[in-house]
C-alpha cells in the first residue's frame, strides 16, 4: 500500500472516529433521526438477507420438486399418491389440484367442467404464492425510499435549528456554527448509508422475485395443460 492508500485509510479512520463526535452535536431531533435510520439499516439488512436465503430454499425446493413430477408419467396417478413429506410452491399448487380435482369428480362425463375446477385452483394458489414472494418487499421499499428523506429532514432541522441559536445570539462566526451544520449534515450521511446498500439489495431481489414469479406461472400452465390432456384420454379420471 502506498502513501496515498495509507492517507485514504487514516482518512477514514479520523472521520469514522469523528462520527461520534458530529452525533453529540447534533441536536435531540437529529439524533433520534440517526437512531431511527440505525434501525433502518438493521431492519433494512435482516430482510435483505433473509429474503435472499429464503428464495434460495423455495427455488431449490421447486427445482427438485420439478425434477421429480418430470419423471413421474402420469399427473393423475401422482395425484392419487400423494407424497405429503414433500414441500416447496409447486407442491402446494398440486395439492390444490388434486383437492380440487378429486372434488369435481361427481359426474365423470363432465370432463370440460373437472378441468375447469382444478384450473381455477391452480390459479387461486399461484396468487397466494405470488404473496408469499413478494412478502417483505414493501417494508425493503419503504426503507429505500423513506431513509434519503429522513436523513434530510434531519440535516434541515439541524441546520435550521443551528442557524436559530445564532440569530439569538451576541454573535455570529464559523466557530459557532460549524458545530451544529456538522451534525446536522451525519444525518444525510446516515440516510444515504442506509439507503445505498438498500437499493441494490432490493433491485437484486426484486428481480430475483420476478424471475421465479414467472417460473411459477410457467409452472402452473404447464400443469393444467398435463393435467387436462391426461383427462381427456382417460375420458373419466
Amino acid at each position: 500500500m502506498g502513501f496515498l492508500g495509507y492517507s485514504f485509510l487514516f482518512s477514514s479512520l479520523n472521520t469514522f472516529a469523528n462520527i461520534f463526535v458530529y452525533f453529540n452535536q447534533s441536536n435531540f431531533a437529529g439524533k433520534i433521526i440517526v437512531v431511527l435510520l440505525i434501525v433502518f439499516s438493521l431492519l433494512a439488512w435482516t430482510v435483505m438477507i433473509g429474503k435472499y436465503f429464503d428464495l434460495n430454499r423455495l427455488r431449490s425446493l421447486n427445482k427438485h420438486f420439478e425434477n421429480q413430477l418430470s419423471n413421474t408419467p402420469s399427473i393423475l396417478r401422482h395425484l392419487s399418491n400423494d407424497n405429503r413429506s414433500v414441500k416447496g410452491p409447486y407442491k402446494n399448487i398440486l395439492s390444490e389440484a388434486t383437492k380440487s380435482y378429486y372434488k369435481s369428480r361427481g359426474d365423470p362425463s363432465n370432463t370440460i367442467n373437472q378441468i375447469n375446477h382444478v384450473e381455477n385452483a391452480i390459479q387461486r394458489e399461484v396468487a397466494a404464492i405470488t404473496i408469499t414472494y413478494e412478502s417483505k418487499m414493501v417494508l425493503l421499499g419503504s426503507i429505500v425510499t423513506g431513509a434519503p428523506f429522513l436523513g434530510l429532514l434531519g440535516t434541515v432541522w439541524g441546520v435550521m435549528d443551528a442557524f436559530g441559536s445564532i440569530a439569538v445570539g451576541s454573535g455570529a462566526n464559523i466557530q459557532m456554527l460549524a458545530p451544529g451544520v456538522s451534525g446536522a449534515l451525519l444525518t444525510t450521511v446516515a440516510g444515504l448509508v442506509v439507503a445505498i446498500p438498500s437499493v441494490f439489495g432490493y433491485n437484486f431481489l426484486l428481480t430475483h422475485t420476478k424471475i421465479m414469479m414467472t417460473e411459477l406461472e410457467n409452472f402452473a400452465s404447464s400443469l393444467a395443460d398435463r393435467i387436462e390432456i391426461e383427462c381427456s384420454e382417460t375420458g373419466q379420471d
